[in-house]
């Protein structure tokens, strides 16, 4: 019986070396382990410099009907390759991107159905990413997703940065806890004002997800190269402190049509001991493909104002022309309907934004409400909501263009659906050629509301195949696109550098409703910008809105804070939000907004805490030029600015606009300083930074 014994562990101990498989990162420092378990379930599990990530995590899919894709496989095929390349994107936080992996791409085959199923595993030097493909196989060919079981099981009760899991919106507030402490806070977490949401009914988070180890660990949870498929959520046990895959479904449940001969998107895991690699990596970049235009000279970098911020102040200004609800587009005659004298977008107003634009250097201007339909914007009970063609009256289109060309400007066109999407497809084309006709080469997409098709989310599949076609017809017109209320970014920027924004989380425009916390643009560059550019819309230097009448809304920074999230939060697509008059006010600060570029060719993570704080550098793409942003949460702090990043042997003048002495958020957020030192490379600043306080520095 011993003998027995032996023999059976060691048939045991040689099947599992058979089927275990391993590989390691560049650098030697991740470890990913591979095997199928007794019932032929797809296991991984992930170390980091010998430490464990994730334990065993299952893998597999579960289709309808009844076919179960994750268990009773056979390995029949591995492979093993390696990329170490560098590429350069065409607007980016650096010139020069390297792309270096070992990858493992397993073979898998049931016994009995023959049914097959491909993983490529991929370890980058700051983390892993992992897809599945379905190969073209005899017995599959189009199928339904029911679940996708992609685990990732924790080994303890992290701190969470999170928002709850919904299909419709991105737009909460984060949450700081450990996964324990969850459930007791969701309720507060989703009981908020939002125009659409859908939440998940179990415990359940959002990607990106940031999380942080008792260790001093920094783990993020995201994907990459999301197309025809669903947007993947997370839910969360808080018990055995597991993650697993949560599709979001379609109108009648399912989570995804699939033909063979595809792939999914890439799982990302991000791991770094230091927060600052986290903010540096560019593994999903590396996992989209290359850009597929042969043009590209037409993607410009934008830097705008608008008329935007004026229909959130509480100032009377609204984007409809009268107060007349009854209307129905392409039969009411708009020009007989009685003007309301509030609406912001008419010919003479938006003159007045472009000439602000032309003198202070701004390459556009958005105008929000210029176009028939904003009287009755109801959302999800009407479809033909908008006109994309036809102006209001008092909107003159050819006198704006012509005035605009003449001040080398350009007027930034706005598509709010109001989440009718099936309508603006119908319209899309003839909305692009008026963009064209009219001199228009960049549009701000909205989808505020619910979805039309009616039980569509904004996160399904269909609504992630919406927002590509939007931007690869918008290329044709040679439309650069920022999309808000959109899925969250994927890295898909680098595939469409059109798609050069979005909005997809809580944005500036929320603190003239329920507010912003002070720590938010402290997380927000490890969560939601981990996928991709942010129009955030900073510059807000009035942030007190009882000035202007009917808000008593107030800002959750100080200014000097607001000058640093153009550095902080990348994009470039970046706008001065505030009111033209707020700037004359505080002309000398505005002068870093004018300052500071949009592309760079290097970027400098200096500091980084997620919720805490973050201080970061960049130098302007093709210039002897410099920008350093750091912002704090509401505790006041004293950042540490290395400016190593020069070149040596060099010395330069440094602009510091700091938080004056006695700036607060609370109580005196307008207080601050200008002052200019000679800084080199060996230069160390210890800079003091205000409750929910920054500082800007231009660097010449």
């Amino acid at each position: 019986m011993k003998n027995l014994l032996l023999s059976c562990l060691f048939i045991l101990a040689l099947n599992l070396s058979i089927n275990a498989q391993e590989i390691k990162s560049p650098d030697g420092n991740f470890k990913l382990t591979f095997h199928l378990d007794k019932i032929g379930t797809p296991i991984y599990s992930l170390n980091f410099k010998n430490k464990q990530v994730f334990q065993e995590s299952k893998m597999g899919f579960i289709l309808k009907s009844d076919i179960m894709l994750n268990k009773d496989f056979q390995i029949i095929d591995k492979q093993f390759d390696s990329e170490n390349s560098v590429w350069s994107p065409i607007l980016g936080e650096q010139k020069e991107i390297r792309n270096n992996y070992n990858e493992m791409k397993v073979s898998l085959q049931q016994d009995k159905s023959k049914r097959k199923l491909i993983i490529y595993f991929r370890l980058f030097n700051d983390g892993l990413a992992f897809r599945y493909e379905f190969p073209v196989q005899e017995n599959l060919r189009h199928f339904i997703i029911q679940e996708e079981i992609s685990e990732f099981n924790l080994i303890g009760d992290h701190k969470f940065f999170w928002i709850p899991g919904d299909y419709d919106t991105n737009e909460y507030s984060y949450t700081t806890s450990k996964i324990s402490e969850m459930q007791a806070l969701v309720y507060d977490a989703v009981h908020v004002p939002l125009a659409a949401q859908s939440t998940i009914k179990n415990l359940a988070t959002q990607t990106p997800l940031m999380m942080k180890t008792s260790t001093g660990l920094y783990i993020n949870i995201h994907e990459a190269a999301l197309k025809n498929y669903p947007a993947m959520c997370l839910n969360v046990n808080d018990k055995n402190f597991s993650l697993s895959s949560h599709l979001v479904p379609d109108a009648v449940g399912n989570k995804g049509y699939i033909q063979t001969g595809s792939f999914t998107p890439w799982r990302t895991v991000v791991v770094s001991d230091d927060a600052r690699n986290i903010l540096a990596s560019k593994m999903i970049l590396n996992l989209n493909e290359p850009c597929s235009y042969e043009d590209v000279s037409w993607i410009k970098p934008v830097k705008y104002i608008g008329v935007w911020w004026e229909y959130f102040t509480g100032g009377g200004s609204t984007w409809a022309y009268s107060d007349n609800q009854d209307v129905v587009i392409g039969k009411t005659d708009f020009s007989k309907l009685k003007p309301n004298n509030t609406h912001g977008a008419n010919t003479k107003h938006v003159k007045e934004y472009i000439d602000f634009a032309s003198s202070n250097g701004f390459d556009a201007v958005l105008v929000e409400g210029w176009n028939e339909g904003w009287e009755d914007n109801t959302a999800f009970k009407k479809e033909r909501i908008y006109s994309f063609t036809k102006a209001y009256p008092d909107f003159n289109v050819k006198e704006l263009n012509e005035y605009a060309q003449q001040k080398n400007v350009k007027i930034i066109m706005h598509h709010e659906t109001t989440s009718s999407v099936s309508e603006y497809e119908r319209q899309l084309s003839d909305a692009l050629n008026f963009m064209n006709a009219n001199n228009y080469n960049a549009v701000k997409t909205g989808y505020v509301g619910p979805i039309i098709p009616r039980g569509e989310h904004h996160d399904g599949q269909q609504m992630v195949n919406h927002y590509t076609y939007v931007v690869t017809e918008a290329a044709k017109h040679k439309i650069m696109v920022d999309s808000h209320e959109a899925v969250r970014p994927t890295g898909l920027h680098r595939t469409y550098p059109n798609w050069f924004a979005q909005e997809s989380a809580r944005g500036t425009e929320f603190e003239s409703m329920e507010g912003i916390h002070p720590d938010h643009t402290t997380i927000l560059p490890f969560t939601r910008l981990m996928g991709g550019p942010m129009d955030y819309t900073p510059g807000i230097f009035q942030g007190d809105l009882s000035v202007y009448g009917s808000k008593k809304n107030k800002l959750s920074t100080t200014l000097a804070k607001q000058l640093a999230l153009y550095v902080t939060m990348y994009s470039p697509l970046q706008m001065a939000a505030d009111l033209p008059e707020n700037y004359i006010r505080f002309n000398d600060a505005f002068q870093f907004i004018k300052d500071v570029a949009l592309d760079w060719d290097e970027t400098f993570i200096l500091e980084a805490e997620p919720g805490d704080y973050i201080t970061i550098a960049r130098k302007t793409k093709g210039k002897e030029e410099w920008f350093v942003g750091a912002i704090t949460d509401e505790n006041p702090r004293t950042a540490l600015i290395d400016f190593s990043f020069l070149p040596a042997g060099k010395s330069y003048t440094a602009i510091i606009y700091e938080d004056g002495k006695t700036a607060d958020y609370k109580t005196n957020p307008q207080s601050y300083n200008i002052r200019k030192v000679i800084v080199n490379s060996k230069t160390k600043l210890k800079q003091n930074l205000a409750s929910s306080g920054g500082t800007a520095i231009s660097v010449k």
